[in-house]
C-alpha cells in the first residue's frame, strides 16, 4: 500500500504521485496534462518524503504545506484546490463538494475531476464518497481508499503514531 511513485519538477514542486502498482495510470495523467514529457529517475525531495512519512505516521496535517502544481482544466484545478480544504478524518459527497465550489448541479463533473486528480493523498480525493456514504471510485483502488480513510479516522485527533507498515518510497 505505501510504495509510492513521486514526480516533481526541477523546483521540487509535486506534479504527480501514484501508488506503485498504478504506474500506467500516472503515465496517462502525465501525458494528458503535460503532453510529451521526460522523467529523470532520482530521489524525491526530502521535504515531500518527510511530509508523506509524517502523514503515514499519523500527523495528518503534514501534507498541508506540500507545494503542488498540475496541468488540467481550470475547473479541474478548482476541484483539486477544494479537495485540499476537506479536513483529514472527514469525508464529503460529490454533491457536497460541487455545492462547496458554487456549482451544486455539477456533481458528475466534480466526480470526473476528482477521478483525474494526479496527486492523490496530498490532494485528498479519497475523502470524497458517494451520497449514500459508500466508497466509490478511486484510481488507486478501493482497498487503498478504505485504508486511507481508516488511517485518517484513527489519527484524526492524535498527534503521533505509526500506521504504515511498509517502506514509503
Amino acid at each position: 500500500m505505501c510504495t509510492l511513485l513521486i514526480v516533481t519538477d526541477h523546483h521540487g514542486v509535486l506534479r504527480a504521485i501514484e501508488f506503485g502498482n498504478h504506474e500506467s495510470r500516472m503515465e496517462h495523467f502525465l501525458s494528458e496534462h503535460y503532453g510529451d514529457y521526460v522523467l529523470e529517475e532520482g530521489k524525491a525531495p526530502v521535504a515531500i518524503t518527510r511530509a508523506l512519512q509524517d502523514y503515514f505516521d499519523g500527523k495528518l496535517d503534514a501534507l498541508r504545506n506540500v507545494k503542488t502544481s498540475t496541468g488540467g482544466t481550470p475547473f479541474q484545478r478548482e476541484v483539486w484546490q477544494a479537495l485540499r480544504s476537506i479536513p483529514a478524518g472527514t469525508t464529503m459527497s460529490y454533491g457536497q463538494l460541487a455545492a462547496k465550489i458554487g456549482r451544486p448541479a455539477a456533481s458528475r463533473a466534480v466526480g470526473a475531476a476528482n477521478g483525474a486528480n494526479p496527486i492523490p493523498i496530498v490532494v485528498p480525493c479519497h475523502r470524497v464518497i458517494g451520497a449514500d456514504g459508500s466508497l466509490t471510485g478511486f484510481g488507486g483502488g478501493l482497498p487503498n481508499k478504505k485504508w486511507l480513510l481508516d488511517h485518517e479516522a484513527r489519527f484524526a485527533s492524535v498527534a503521533t503514531g505509526s500506521a504504515c507498515p511498509q517502506s514509503l518510497v
